[in-house]
């Protein structure tokens, strides 16, 4: 090699890094708005409720938390579909047009008028993310290394902590000054100006990290492979439980806090537990990330470990935010939170590694529909159900911690799972490159 084409291959080299850095970055904003629009909803909850329901509705708090669950309904159907087109076509069109839609639906749902309006927009916000959720993490497995990718999908995932927790404080300040309405309508300029972006980001070979770039696409023995996956199986059913529980909670705390604690202002609230998930999702995150990668070179299980050692840390901490009274309540979910991501880079770090680039987005999606289905999509109307069913002349509103108290279990059970893939992750990551 000469010293004019190492110069030339350097730069290319240093393009090339540019390049996948700014996608990560366009990616991991995206998906900061996707959880923005999430949780929008659940700081306006009681807002939304005012409006649509009288006070004396029984069912109520079961028909809020439907809104949930049509989405991720929704979302968790048509991800599959989304993943095996990922698989075959060019992502960042695919992409593209679901930041579209779903930024549209976004701010269609301020304009709704009745319930029924509103569900249906929480349905296309479904649709528009499934098209989005599968292809986003492969294309981040093709720009950056195994060896990288728990600290690289750390930073992508940072968006669950700092979108949830800007959806919270969002919420809370426009309905302070405004009516719930508006909450919704911010996000949709943003939406739109990151769809063209994606649309014109190039679109890496697929493989091209794992030195598999231009193999054929997948043929049908190669999705069931993820079925006899073991790695793949445990890290998708501790997601599953964690999901479970996260997702019901996450939906209702601000609502908890403000009708059952005794905190008397609901943005204050809103604002607390959004500085708080911010605070505490986002060292987390990047921790768990820097954490399992690691180890990973001590241990090959250690991206189960930490996020199982997670799991097992926080719960004690939740289940105490309970039942102290304020602020020590704030303290201990603080610490809640913190441990629970933990988990955020490492659990989706194995599904990226244990997977072939054939089979990956698929293998994303099946998780997304497997997640939610057994997840949240049933957490948040069976907490307001259960809360409902409390409901007596000494507890006119129900006793929705003994709701989260039950739920919560599931986090331990998320733990036992992500502990029992350690020994396997070895073994199926070599498979997977090989």
């Amino acid at each position: 090699m000469t010293i004019g084409e190492g110069s030339t291959n350097e730069a290319a080299n240093r393009a090339a890094r540019v390049s996948a850095r700014f996608s990560l970055g366009v990616l991991l904003a995206i998906n900061v708005f996707n959880y923005i629009d999430r949780y929008v909803l659940a700081a306006v909850e009681s807002h939304v409720r005012a409006e649509f329901f009288g006070p004396d509705d029984p069912d109520a708090r079961l028909k809020m938390g439907l809104l949930a669950t049509a989405f991720l309904v929704t979302y968790m159907l048509t991800a599959p579909i989304f993943g095996w087109l990922a698989d075959r076509s060019r992502r960042w069109t695919i992409v593209a047009l679901g930041v579209g839609l779903w930024s549209l639906a976004s701010g269609g749902s301020g304009l709704a008028t009745t319930f029924g309006f509103l569900l249906l927009m929480r349905v296309l916000v479904g649709v528009g993310e499934a098209a989005y959720g599968p292809a986003a993490p492969t294309l981040i497995a093709d720009l950056f290394p195994v060896e990288r990718r728990g600290r690289v999908l750390a930073w992508f995932y940072l968006a669950i902590p700092v979108g949830s927790a800007l959806g919270y404080m969002l919420g809370g300040m426009v309905a302070k000054v405004s009516t719930w309405h508006w909450a919704f309508f911010v996000t949709l300029p943003p939406g739109l100006i990151l769809m063209a972006l994606a649309w014109m980001r190039p679109e890496p070979a697929r493989g091209l990290s794992d030195r598999k770039a231009g193999r054929p696409a997948a043929q049908l023995r190669d999705y069931f492979s993820l079925v006899r996956n073991r790695s793949y199986v445990l890290g998708v059913g501790g997601m599953t439980a964690f999901t479970f529980a996260v997702g019901g909670i996450s939906f209702w705390i601000p609502t908890y806090f403000y009708e059952y604690r005794g905190v008397e202002n609901l943005a204050h609230v809103n604002l607390t537990f959004g500085a708080i998930t911010v605070a505490a999702g986002f060292a987390a995150t990047l921790t768990g990330g820097w954490l399992g990668d690691r180890l990973t070179r001590r241990w090959p299980g250690a991206y189960f470990l930490v996020s199982a050692g997670g799991m097992f840390a926080g719960l004690p901490f939740f289940v105490g935010s309970l039942y102290v009274s304020f602020p020590a309540a704030y303290v201990l979910l603080f610490a809640a939170i913190f441990c629970l991501f933990l988990n955020t880079g490492p659990a989706n770090a194995i599904l990226a590694n244990v997977t072939t680039p054939e089979v990956r987005a698929t293998g994303f999606a099946l998780s997304i529909f497997l997640i939610h289905a057994l997840g949240d999509a049933i957490s948040p109307p069976l907490i307001g159900w259960l809360t409902d069913q409390t409901r007596s002349a000494e507890m006119p509103k129900g006793d929705m911690s003994l709701a989260f108290l039950l739920l919560s279990g599931f986090m331990g059970l998320s733990g036992v799972l992500w502990t029992l893939g350690a020994r396997h992750l070895e073994q199926d990551t070599a498979a997977a490159r090989e």
